[in-house]
C-alpha cells in the first residue's frame, strides 16, 4: 500500500517532471513531505501567479507540461492569470492544488472556494481527485490532454485527505501518440494553389512555432525559396540567418511588411492561431488574395481570417509532404527580395541613433549586439514589445518569448526565471517595463535564492506607457496613466542583487554585458524616449494610408 501524495510524486517523476514551482499549504504538506524524498525540485515562489508563469514557461520551452503547486482557495485563485496565459498562448502545464477533507468537514466551509468550477472555462481539463487509487491513470491522462493540439494548461485538485490516502496503484508508463497525417487529397490541393500562384508568401503563427517543428519547418521554408513573415508568437520559428525573412507582423495593418503582403496573391498560413492580434486584416484589405491555413486543427473562422483552404494533421509532416511534392518547382517573385531590402532599411532605421534617453530603436539594436544567437530575452507586456517584435532578429527558436495571446503584465521576470532553470548554459534576458516589472517584482529574491546568473533590465518611463500611447492616439487628454518608481539600484540590492542605472545610450551595451560577465542576479534600469511610439508607429506608418495602426 502506498499513501496517495507518494503516488501522486511518482506518477509526476514516471512523466519526466524534474521541477513543480509553487507555494504550499497546510493541505497539501503531504505532498511536500513525497516531494522532499524526490528527484523532483521544489523551486518555492513568492507567489503563486509567478510560479504558473514559470510553468507555463517551462512548458513552452520543451513541449512538456511544467508543473506548479498551490494550496486552496486564494493560493488556488493565484493561479488563474497563469492559467489563462498558458491557454490562450498554447503552453502545456499541470496545477495541481490542495482541498480540505472530502470526507469530513472539521472546518466547515473555511476558505473552500470551488476551484474545479473556476478552473474549468481557463483549462483543458479539471477534475477533483476522489480515490487516491485513481491517481496514476488521472496523472497520465492529465498529461496526455495537456500535450495534445491544442496543448495548455490542465488543473488536478487533491484533497488533504486523498492525499494521505493509503492505496495500491501501479503507475501507467507513458506511450507514444502519432498525430494524424493530412490526406493526400488535401496534400494536393494545396500544391496545386502553391504552383498557380505567381507571388506566394509564406506566414509563420503561434502554432508554428512549437519545439518539435524548429527542423521540419525550417526546411520548408528552405527549400521553398519564397519569403516568408511571421505573427508576434511565431517568430524565431525558422532558424538560421535567411535572405527569405521580411520581418514580424507587429502591427495588424500598415506596417512596412504589409507592403509584401499586399504584393502576394496566396499566403500560406501556417500554424496561425486567432488568439493573437490579427497580423493581416481580412476583407477589403486583403483584396482577392487566397490564404491557405496549414495547422493540427481546423482554422477559427473570424471577421479577420477565413482560408480558402485549409491542410489539416501534424504541421511536421505536412510541410515535409508538400516540400517533398513541390521542391524545385517554385519560382519566387523577385520583386519581393527587392521590397525585402526596402522593409528591412525601415525597419533598422535608428538603429544606431545616439540620443538619450535611448530610444525603443537602439535598445533592440543593442539588446541584440549583446545577446548571443542562443541567448533568450523575455519580454513582460508593453509598448517596447511591439518594437521587439519588429526589430529584433533571431536565428535560434524560441529565444525572443513574448507573448502576444493574453498578453498579461507581471510574467516577464518569472518566465525569464524559468528559461534560465530550463537552458543554464545560455545567457538570458528580461525586458519589463516599470509597471510589468513591479507587478511580481518579488521574484527577485526567488532568482536570488536560486542563484541564478539572470539579468533584468527595466525600461522606464513611469507610466503604464502602451495605454497611455493608445490614449494619446485616440485624442483622450493624459490622464490616469503615471506614477512614481523605487530607486531600482536600491531595490534590487535590497533582495541580495546588484543594481545598475545606464545614464547615457553609450554605456548601456558595457553594462549589460558587464553584468553578464560578472554571474548573478544583476537589475539594470534605463529611460527609455517613447516619442518613437507616435513618430513611427502613428506618424510615420499612419500617413502611408490613412489613419492609425491598431
Amino acid at each position: 500500500m502506498t499513501k496517495g501524495s507518494d503516488l501522486l510524486v511518482a506518477a509526476l517523476e514516471n512523466e519526466g517532471v524534474d521541477r513543480i514551482f509553487g507555494i504550499p499549504g497546510e493541505e497539501n504538506l503531504d505532498v511536500v513531505e513525497s516531494l522532499r524524498t524526490s528527484k523532483i525540485e521544489l523551486v518555492l515562489t513568492r507567489h503563486e501567479q509567478a510560479a504558473a508563469f514559470m510553468a507555463a514557461t517551462q512548458g513552452r520551452l520543451t513541449g512538456r507540461p511544467g508543473v506548479c503547486l498551490s494550496t486552496l482557495g486564494p493560493g488556488a485563485l493565484n493561479f488563474s492569470t497563469g492559467a489563462a496565459y498558458a491557454h490562450l498562448g498554447a503552453m502545456p502545464m499541470l496545477m495541481i492544488t490542495g482541498q480540505k477533507a472530502i470526507k469530513s468537514a472539521r472546518q466547515a466551509r473555511f476558505q473552500i472556494v470551488d476551484i474545479v468550477g473556476a478552473m474549468r472555462p481557463l483549462t483543458k481539463m479539471t477534475r477533483q481527485i476522489v480515490s487516491a487509487s485513481s491517481i496514476p491513470t488521472i496523472v497520465r491522462d492529465a498529461f496526455r490532454i495537456a500535450v495534445e493540439e491544442r496543448p495548455g494548461p490542465v488543473h488536478l485538485e487533491l484533497p488533504e485527505d486523498i492525499a494521505a490516502e493509503e492505496a495500491d496503484a501501479a503507475l501507467v508508463p507513458p506511450h507514444p501518440i502519432d498525430r494524424p497525417v493530412a490526406s493526400p487529397v488535401a496534400l494536393e490541393r494545396v500544391a496545386r494553389m502553391m504552383l498557380e500562384a505567381k507571388c506566394p508568401l509564406i506566414m509563420i503563427g503561434a502554432a508554428g512555432n512549437r519545439p518539435r517543428l524548429i527542423e521540419p519547418l525550417s526546411d520548408f521554408v528552405h527549400r521553398m525559396g519564397i519569403p516568408f513573415f511571421n505573427t508576434q508568437m511565431g517568430k524565431g520559428a525558422v532558424t538560421g540567418g535567411s535572405d527569405l525573412y521580411l520581418g514580424t507582423a507587429a502591427l495588424s495593418e500598415r506596417d512596412y511588411v504589409h507592403d509584401a503582403i499586399d504584393c502576394a496573391d496566396l499566403i500560406i498560413a501556417i500554424g496561425h492561431d486567432t488568439v493573437e492580434k490579427p497580423p493581416f486584416l481580412m476583407g477589403r484589405a486583403l483584396g482577392g488574395r487566397k490564404v491557405i491555413h496549414i495547422g493540427y486543427v481546423s482554422a477559427n473562422v473570424e471577421e479577420v481570417f477565413y482560408p480558402d483552404a485549409e491542410l489539416i494533421g501534424d504541421i511536421g509532416a505536412s510541410v515535409t509532404a508538400l516540400a517533398d511534392r513541390l521542391d524545385g518547382k517554385l519560382k519566387p517573385d523577385e520583386g519581393m527580395f527587392a521590397l525585402r531590402r526596402e522593409i528591412l532599411a525601415h525597419i533598422n532605421e535608428r538603429a544606431e541613433d545616439g540620443a538619450f534617453p535611448v530610444t525603443p530603436q537602439r535598445l533592440v539594436h543593442d539588446i541584440r549586439h549583446v545577446m548571443p544567437e542562443d541567448g533568450t530575452v523575455c519580454l513582460d507586456n508593453g509598448m517596447y514589445k511591439i518594437w521587439f517584435a519588429r526589430n529584433y532578429r533571431t536565428r535560434i527558436a524560441n529565444t525572443l518569448l513574448l507573448d502576444n495571446a493574453l498578453a498579461t503584465m507581471g510574467a516577464g521576470l518569472p518566465s525569464a526565471i524559468a528559461a534560465k532553470l530550463v537552458h543554464p548554459e545560455r545567457r538570458v534576458l528580461a525586458v519589463c517595463g516599470d509597471g510589468g516589472f513591479m507587478m511580481n517584482s518579488q521574484e527577485l529574491e526567488t532568482a536570488v535564492r536560486l542563484g541564478l546568473d539572470l539579468v533584468v533590465l527595466i525600461i522606464e518611463d513611469s507610466a503604464y506607457g502602451m495605454i497611455r500611447w493608445k490614449q494619446a492616439v485616440d485624442q483622450f487628454p493624459d490622464f490616469g496613466m503615471t506614477f512614481g518608481n523605487p530607486d531600482f539600484v536600491t531595490y534590487a540590492r535590497a533582495y541580495g542583487a546588484e543594481g545598475h542605472r545606464v545614464g547615457a545610450t553609450a554605456d548601456l551595451v558595457p553594462t549589460l554585458e558587464a553584468c553578464f560577465q560578472a554571474g548573478g542576479v544583476h537589475l539594470v534600469a534605463v529611460p527609455i524616449d517613447y516619442s518613437e511610439n507616435v513618430r513611427v508607429l502613428v506618424d510615420e506608418l499612419g500617413n502611408r494610408t490613412t489613419g492609425v495602426p491598431d
